[in-house]
């Protein structure tokens, strides 16, 4: 097995058994919350374990902040590692070519993008997820004008924090910070 697909499949089964424990989708049992990890996880990263709708912030000291998210329909989740190339408060959106394809009625409209605001689908921030060769891979880490999609897969391919969420760990998280989506594994 390659080195970084043995250390990932670890993380996220140490991950994991934190996300397991959690039993409701909604309420306080899902409010950010440090948790512990083991002492070999290396703080100053992102993982996003998609069929436990889990994002964590890794910390010093084997803990990580913990966030529940939601994330990218079937067939649109992009697993891999990534990096944080850019950061924005309140970002403007557009619709890539494809998502106008596959739903030209509800993105045709959006062609020339949207400003940032409440009724933006970015929300407040956004964490843009890159590749070395590749650049901007159109996936973000974001807020959320709609909190009830939290815990589900419904997205473009992104994954989504509630907006209050999503400024406390965009305050958190640097420039070239590594990201870690894990494959679906359910």
């Amino acid at each position: 097995m390659h080195r970084r697909a043995f250390i990932a499949s670890g993380l996220t089964a140490l991950l994991a058994a934190d996300a397991a424990r959690a039993v409701s989708p909604r309420g306080p049992a899902f409010d950010p919350v440090v948790v512990r990890t083991r002492a070999d996880v290396m703080p100053g990263e992102l993982h996003v374990l998609p069929s436990a709708y889990m994002l964590y912030w890794t910390m010093p000291g084997g803990t990580a902040m913990r966030y529940r998210c939601g994330v990218g329909r079937p067939g649109l989740y992009e697993s891999g590692e990534f990096f944080v190339g850019a950061k924005k408060e309140w970002p403007s959106w557009t619709p890539t070519p494809e998502m106008i394809e596959r739903d030209p009625a509800a993105y045709k409209q959006y062609e020339d993008g949207m400003p940032g605001g409440v009724d933006n689908p970015l929300g407040a921030r956004a964490l843009y997820l890159f590749e070395p060769g590749r650049g901007d891979t159109f996936l973000r880490i974001h807020g959320t004008n709609a909190p009830n999609t939290i815990g589900s897969a419904v997205s473009n391919g992104c994954a989504r924090i509630i907006n209050d969420e999503i400024v406390d760990l965009y305050e958190r998280v640097p420039l070239k910070a590594r990201v870690v989506l894990h494959p679906k594994t359910i």
